[in-house]
């Protein structure tokens, strides 16, 4: 199936202890999920019943997760439980990893994503209830609002092609798996492992590059030695993207993330007060509701791609993945920032209505988006349990 796919580089192939199960089933793009299962160097029967397996996959390897899959009996509790769940929220409003890309980009997309609620709430409550509208409401804060939301959204789409740039090729385990006696019996300790992690966001002194003053313990000693290895890119050489990114579906949904931002920027700059209020109706439709449409179309389809990056099957929704979800929000925030240009060409007081409602509801589900992306984000050692036959 390998020979199928475009400079796929196997995860984990030098690795005698991990032995591919699965693989992607996709043929055009290069795969997007693998399943390995932990060899370990004692008999199996050992370890009766027991396995260990995990699971890479191309938006985990990004994001620099490490996704887990073991037995019911083992002490690792599954992240999908009401403890882990409600331990990772408190990490949203407590932990603030600036060194990591991943962190960054979904702090930016809900940062921008509330100044869009706030501006879609300016905007659409002066049509719903008149008797609020203060003087220069929809033009100032409307207008102020939508350039700073806009030039956020394609500041932190940069930071996304980045990171899929950036992404850890050859894989990182990023768990720890000793066999220990405990009465009589050798079990297994599984736990996770930070001081051997390859990905980016274990270097803490900085964010794109190698420390420039590294302590002297072994967690700071792995990050030089990664770092060396690993140089942080700012863009891909063209024998990489021509022969591997361009196969790569995260890629293609990050440069149409990063291509639909920067055309919907326009139409920001466009909104500031000074600008859109003497525009003649032509050069309105043209660079205020047009770069909108184009914007929102890009935000469509880069949030469809995400979701089909996490399906084994392109027709079966990955109900019980983050990654999902997040492109599912994405997606239909762009459908309502797609919506609202489409409205907006109309002057009709109904259709101006239907456009800023559009941008409301649009808005609100980007931000929905952003949020579970902040939540994924912080999860970087997610653990499932295996499901019995």
């Amino acid at each position: 199936m390998h020979g199928q796919h475009h400079h796929w580089e196997e995860p984990f192939k030098a690795d005698e202890s991990l032995r591919l199960h699965i693989s992607s089933p996709f043929t055009q793009f290069n795969p997007t999920h693998a399943k390995y299962q932990h060899v370990f160097n004692t008999n199996d029967t050992d370890f009766p019943g027991h396995r260990l397996e995990y699971l890479w996959t191309s938006r985990n390897n990004r994001k620099g997760r490490h996704q887990l899959i073991s037995p019911k009996e083992d002490s690792l509790a599954p992240t999908s439980s009401i403890g882990e769940v409600i331990r990772n929220i408190g990490r949203m409003f407590t932990q603030y990893p600036f060194y990591d890309v991943s962190w960054l980009v979904a702090y930016g997309f809900t940062l921008g994503s509330v100044i869009w609620v706030f501006n879609a709430f300016f905007v659409w409550l002066p049509i719903q209830k008149p008797s609020t509208e203060f003087q220069n409401e929809i033009l100032y804060v409307g207008g102020i609002t939508a350039f700073i939301g806009a030039t956020i959204f394609w500041i932190f789409s940069i930071f996304l092609m980045l990171e899929a740039i950036n992404e850890n090729r050859t894989g990182c385990f990023g768990w720890a798996v000793e066999q220990v006696l405990e009465d009589e019996k050798i079990k297994l300790h599984v736990h996770p492992d930070p001081l051997n992690c390859k990905h980016h966001h274990q270097n803490h002194h900085n964010l794109l590059c190698e420390s420039s003053n590294p302590q002297n313990n072994q967690a700071s000693s792995n990050v030089e030695a990664q770092t060396k290895a690993r140089p942080w890119r700012w863009c891909p050489s063209w024998s990489d993207l021509r022969h591997r990114l361009v196969f790569e579906i995260s890629f293609i949904a990050c440069s149409f993330q990063m291509a639909g931002a920067t055309i919907f920027w326009i139409s920001g700059f466009t909104a500031l007060p000074g600008i859109l209020n003497h525009l003649s109706r032509g050069l309105e439709d043209g660079i205020y509701w047009a770069p909108q449409v184009v914007g929102g179309c890009g935000f469509i389809i880069s949030g469809t791609l995400f979701m089909l990056e996490t399906q084994e099957c392109w027709y079966k929704p990955a109900l019980g993945v983050l990654g999902w979800h997040i492109g599912f929000w994405n997606t239909i925030g762009g459908l309502g920032f797609t919506l609202c240009p489409a409205f907006g060409y109309d002057p009709a007081e109904w259709s101006q209505y239907q456009a800023s409602l559009s941008s409301f509801w649009g808005s609100w589900a980007f931000l929905i988006g952003s949020l579970i992306q902040l939540y994924e984000s912080l999860q970087k050692y997610p653990v499932d349990h295996l499901k019995e036959c």
